[in-house]
């Protein structure tokens, strides 16, 4: 059976705006289905009708009714899940175990801020006898959110749900690459009895029009992205000519920095997953194994067995370790990456294509090699694949010296045995999350983001609301009313 992926604007399915484009399984080649293309003149009309249900709508105003509605939501998204799930491992590659996780982890996150949703308070001060000052936390307006296609579901939920629980109202694009996961969402959205039409909207990409449109929208007040720095730079600069507010999440490099006393089965495992999940397409990825020198040769041979181990094959297939990449295209720029650090470095373990009959997807194994070089791009730039370098460290001081040697502050981590040094570690690092003794734990509850060219504001938590929301600041004296 086939799919089409249409917009959704002011309450209703819409076909129009473009030609149908083709949505493809990369695993195999297959088409899935197709999506209706969107356009400016799209984005125009969704945008308007997000912010006539901001100002004419109860929604801003009345956040039990935004709870409501979000547990609604997640209610028909977690009734959804198994055909979620399936159309992730259809559109993205990945596995069903990681497709299936990331399903809940947004009907997590979405019940999460409806809690939060009635939770949003404002502040008062006397600043001198019978003047009073009130602090009104108030939503943002009309927020457009763009979504990568690595996480469609937690990358969604993870800024819609700040944004509605705020009382902000939406404009959302998805990523080409996976319209009809985006198609089904938006259909559990759709079934909500209790959201207000025009409170979310969605218009599908047309190459970089969409977006570009929602950027220069002057009825769209905060832009949420989550991607590359390249086109996160390219965002901040559009948004500046309305002077929107942004909230980035980019790329990372994240350095698993892995200490002489460190347990080396440990870290094996956990990087082994902590860098291969999703194929190693996702920005937290340990990209960057940095090993004391006196055990480096002992986790070199760990992590390449372990690596030698991962049985890369289709995501619903159930003996599958690793899926397959988002696309032919980003396999062949991975393939020439491999013979770079062929090249520039030594190579430990050599990834490529499957053979036989899954020689047509967008597969690749692991990547390992040694590089000592903090200049090579292959050290400073996001790979965003299943390669990984190992590079050493004699003391501690060095060891964040290179953990701090790229632009990128997403993630990092650390193995250690010692506590004082973990913590010592941890400070030093400039990222947004630093995991200890293990790698890849994300949390509706636990604010993410980054420092440096990883981006500005942050997602999930409390703190997630913040770039949805405003202060308003009321004053008035005792005597001078009614």
């Amino acid at each position: 059976m086939t799919h089409l992926a249409r917009h959704y604007i002011a309450g209703q399915w819409r076909n129009d705006g473009g030609a149908q484009a083709t949505s493809v399984n990369p695993a195999d080649g297959t088409i899935v289905g197709h999506y209706v293309r969107g356009s400016t003149d799209l984005v125009i009309e969704a945008a308007a009708a997000a912010r006539t249900a901001f100002f004419a709508s109860p929604w801003a105003a009345s956040p039990r009714l935004r709870a409501q509605a979000m547990f609604e939501i997640a209610d028909r998204l977690e009734a959804a899940k198994d055909e979620i799930a399936a159309l992730i491992v259809a559109e993205n590659g990945k596995l069903r175990a990681e497709a299936m996780g990331e399903t809940m982890a947004g009907v997590s996150e979405m019940r999460y801020y409806a809690g939060l949703a009635r939770s949003v308070r404002g502040t008062m001060q006397e600043i001198a006898p019978g003047a009073l000052s009130l602090f009104a936390r108030e939503a943002a307006g009309v927020a457009g959110i763009i979504v990568p296609w690595n996480a469609p579901v937690t990358l969604l939920v993870r800024s819609l749900a700040p944004a509605l629980a705020a009382g902000c109202t939406t404009v959302i694009k998805p990523a080409a690459q996976t319209p009809l996961v985006h198609a089904r969402i938006m259909q559990c959205i759709a079934d909500a009895p209790s959201l207000p039409p025009g409170v979310i909207n969605s218009v599908n990409e047309n190459g970089i029009e969409v977006g570009q449109a929602m950027v220069a929208s002057p009825d769209i007040d905060v832009i949420s992205f989550t991607g590359s720095s390249a086109t996160g730079r390219k965002i901040m600069e559009g948004a500046s000519k309305t002077l929107k507010r942004v909230g980035l999440e980019l790329g990372g490099k994240a350095p698993a920095v892995i200490f002489a006393d460190a347990d080396l089965d440990k870290a094996t495992k956990e990087l082994t997953h902590g860098s291969l999940n999703m194929a190693g397409q996702i920005c937290v990825a340990a990209a960057r194994f940095l090993v004391h020198e006196s055990v480096a040769q002992a986790f070199e041979e760990k992590i390449t067995a372990a690596y030698r181990a991962v049985r890369v094959g289709p995501g619903a297939d159930p003996a599958s370790q690793m899926g397959s990449l988002i696309d032919m295209p980003n396999q062949a720029r991975l393939l020439r990456i491999i013979e770079q650090a062929g090249d520039e470095g030594q190579m430990v373990l050599k990834g490529g294509p499957l053979g036989g009959p899954l020689n047509s997807g967008a597969f690749l194994t692991p990547t390992l090699f040694r590089i000592e070089n903090l200049q090579s791009s292959l050290v400073q730039d996001e790979l965003f694949g299943p390669i990984v370098s190992i590079e050493t460290f004699a003391d501690e001081a060095e060891a964040v010296a290179k953990a701090n040697a790229t632009v990128f502050g997403l993630a990092a981590s650390v193995f250690t045995a010692d506590v004082a040094r973990a913590m010592r570690v941890s400070r030093a690092i400039r990222a947004g999350t630093v995991w200890i003794n293990s790698h890849l734990r994300l949390f509706a509850e636990a604010e993410t983001g980054g420092f440096g060219q990883s981006g500005m504001g942050r997602l999930h938590g409390v703190e997630g609301l913040a770039d949805f929301l405003e202060t308003k600041h009321v004053y008035f004296e005792s005597g001078t009313i009614g």
